[in-house]
């Protein structure tokens, strides 16, 4: 991977965004598009659609990946200036606790815990924020009721493998902006979706593809794998290619769209594995169910340690994703 790849992911998955407060990364995303695309348009809810336009008898192809990450939300300052929280999104309290957090306005702090007597108390409602105020007045100086926080971590290389916070989605993000950079003589319109609120319920993905009403839907995502030590059993390893997606809580893929991108990748040489999960949804599930319906599929990113602060993938894998999407979007899709 080039360095200015490197760079990208890095400035992507450090942009802060949590869900409901997504412009920082829309004008990260936005900044970095504009110049490979026809029109960029924001909507009501906060999406930012990018719309590359390819010969009219071709298909409008919707590709999705949301922008939004899990986090935090201030719902209470105490009188010592301690800062209570609800979730933004799935956050697991024991990964929590101990991490370093931050706000939109460079306000930054630690997630501390009650004093408790048992590790099976460990929840949010125990957890506070610290952040280094002395008292009420001086937390509401730097914080309000509502602000959201953010993990704090940078994007770091170990060997072929990136960690980083929020890969969840920045990396299906970083995809389908590389996919509008490649692509030189698409066979169809584009509409990239850079969506908002996936982690609360595709609230982004599910609008934006009923204003667009697309003839195909791609949603680009991370996936879990089964690789690490007593994992959970799934054929999804770092290191294999681009998932294309069968199953998930919130669909299943068009088996025609799904087997037309195997063939894709097959002709391609491009390495892919078939991804089943069995928990956690995307935005396809939304937008396949938009107005009469729309087939959709998802190309994921394998991803190890999903929803933490520390989430990794490999730049192959990343790579593979790129090479499939453009191969997509450049072919008839006549499945």
């Amino acid at each position: 991977m080039t360095e200015e790849m490197f760079q990208l992911i890095k400035g992507a998955t450090e942009a802060f965004g949590p869900s409901g407060s997504e412009e920082p990364i829309r004008e990260f995303i936005e900044a970095r598009v504009k110049d490979y695309v026809d029109e960029v348009r924001t909507d009501a809810l906060g999406n930012l659609i990018c719309i590359k336009r390819g010969p009219a008898d071709g298909k409008k192809v919707l590709l999705d990946a949301h922008m939004d990450e899990i986090g935090l939300i201030v719902t209470h300052i105490d009188d010592k200036g301690f800062l209570r929280f609800s979730n933004i999104g799935g956050v697991n309290p024991y990964i929590a606790l101990g991490e370093r957090v931050y706000f939109a306005n460079g306000t930054t702090g630690v997630v501390g815990i009650e004093k408790i007597d048992d590790p099976k108390e460990v929840k949010l409602e125990k957890l506070f924020i610290d952040i280094g105020a002395k008292d009420k007045a001086e937390a509401e100086s730097r914080v309000r009721v509502g602000d959201m926080a953010a993990f704090q971590r940078h994007a770091e290389r170990m060997g072929s493998r990136i960690v980083s916070k929020a890969m969840d989605d920045r990396i299906g993000c970083v995809v389908v902006m590389e996919t509008l950079r490649r692509t030189k003589s698409p066979r169809h319109t584009i509409y990239a979706v850079f969506a908002v609120q996936e982690e609360v319920g595709l609230r982004g993905a599910r609008v934006a593809a009923f204003g667009i009403e697309p003839d195909v839907g791609i949603a680009v995502d991370v996936t879990r794998t089964g690789d690490t030590p007593k994992g959970i059993t799934m054929d999804v390893c770092l290191g294999k290619g681009a998932a294309i997606k069968v199953k998930d809580s919130s669909l299943i893929c068009h088996p025609g769209l799904r087997k037309y991108l195997e063939r894709l990748a097959a002709e391609r040489n491009i390495p892919y594995q078939l991804e089943v999960l069995e928990a956690g949804g995307t935005d396809s599930g939304a937008i396949q169910m938009t107005k009469a319906g729309v087939p959709a599929a998802v190309i994921s990113v394998p991803c190890r340690y999903i929803h933490t602060p520390s989430e990794v993938v490999d730049e192959n894998d990343v790579e593979a994703c790129i090479n499939l999407l453009v191969a997509a979007v450049e072919s008839p899709l006549d499945f």
